[in-house]
């Protein structure tokens, strides 16, 4: 694994719904206690606490965390205890179904993750929200961003699939559909890109290099604008490089948008037991500066604390 939180050894769930419960039901809920215990436990431990918490308390933890704290440490400590594919379908359903669509938060979800991982969150979406994902993406986006975005979310993907012999073909038509940008173009721009593998798609890229002489993410931006090129720009960034990519939406969040909170909250959730380790590591190639140093230097208070412990670093990147 290269996630920051790992399960925590000599576990003991009674013990931290016992902690836990002493923090949130005592006359000033003691913030640093929360964020020992649920940053330094991995998901399924946590699930085990919330638990162990209910029959403890008779009571629901993320309702008690929702009632005792606030702002971004509550979004922080309250995602922390979702499942992920029930995390991203939270992050998703807010997303559609905001004041305002979130095209990013679409992207980010949608060109990252696997066949069964998109599974996973579009049956944690019915339960959730008792409605289709599909339908709720196909009634709030639209144009060719939609398309892509419905395309992406069957999770179809042909997976460990390369056929050598065609990616020259595939790479000619990528290349047709940045010249002539018709509808038709698009849709077969899309099709390759949320359709073939990801092993197919490198040697797509590479045979797209050859022909044109660019390289096919400098193609899509030149030919493309709006949300329909940034989800494919990210879909193929994803492909290439995922730490990379979030390395990429952190350092903009962070930095161009005066620390846009959703978004970094939601990729340290989301990554933290999968690449998270990867992700410090190509901010601090990309940008000279770490990724703690960075949050340390934009947030504050039991929030920032929250955000570093699941960040996590190494004394120098203080």
């Amino acid at each position: 694994t290269q996630g920051t939180i790992l399960p925590a050894p000599n576990f003991n769930p009674i013990m931290d719904a016992q902690l836990l419960g002493g923090a949130l039901q005592g006359i000033s809920c003691e913030k640093d206690v929360l964020i020992e215990i649920l940053t330094q436990r991995c998901n399924s431990q946590r699930l085990m606490i919330a638990e162990a918490y209910r029959d403890m308390y008779s009571r629901d933890l993320i309702t008690d965390l929702k009632e005792n704290l606030s702002h971004h440490f509550k979004e922080v400590m309250v995602g922390l205890m979702y499942p992920p594919a029930s995390y991203d379908a939270h992050e998703l359903w807010h997303a559609l179904k905001g004041v305002d669509t979130e095209e990013k938060c679409l992207i980010d979800i949608l060109a990252s993750r696997s066949n069964m991982e998109i599974f996973q969150i579009k049956e944690a979406y019915l339960m959730q929200y008792n409605t289709d994902l599909q339908q709720d993406i196909d009634s709030e986006t639209s144009g060719h961003f939609r398309d892509t975005l419905m395309n992406l979310a069957q999770g179809t993907r042909m997976e460990g699939y390369a056929d050598p012999s065609t990616a020259a073909q595939d790479a000619m038509i990528l290349w047709e559909a940045c010249q002539q940008k018709t509808g038709e173009h698009k849709n077969m721009l899309q099709m390759i890109l949320c359709n073939k593998s990801h092993q197919q798609l490198w040697m797509v890229f590479q045979e797209f290099q050859n022909i044109s002489g660019q390289d096919i993410v400098d193609a899509i931006n030149e030919c493309y604008d709006g949300y329909f090129q940034e989800l494919l720009v990210a879909i193929v960034l994803c492909i290439r490089d995922k730490p990379s990519y979030f390395a990429y939406r952190l350092y903009n969040a962070i930095h161009d948008f005066g620390f846009h909170n959703k978004t970094v909250i939601r990729i340290l959730i989301a990554r933290s037991e999968i690449d998270l380790m990867h992700i410090r590591q190509r901010y601090k190639e990309r940008y000279g500066k770490s990724l703690f140093h960075d949050i340390k230097h934009f947030a504050s208070g039991h929030y920032e604390s929250a955000l570093l412990a699941i960040c996590a670093g190494d004394t120098e990147d203080y």
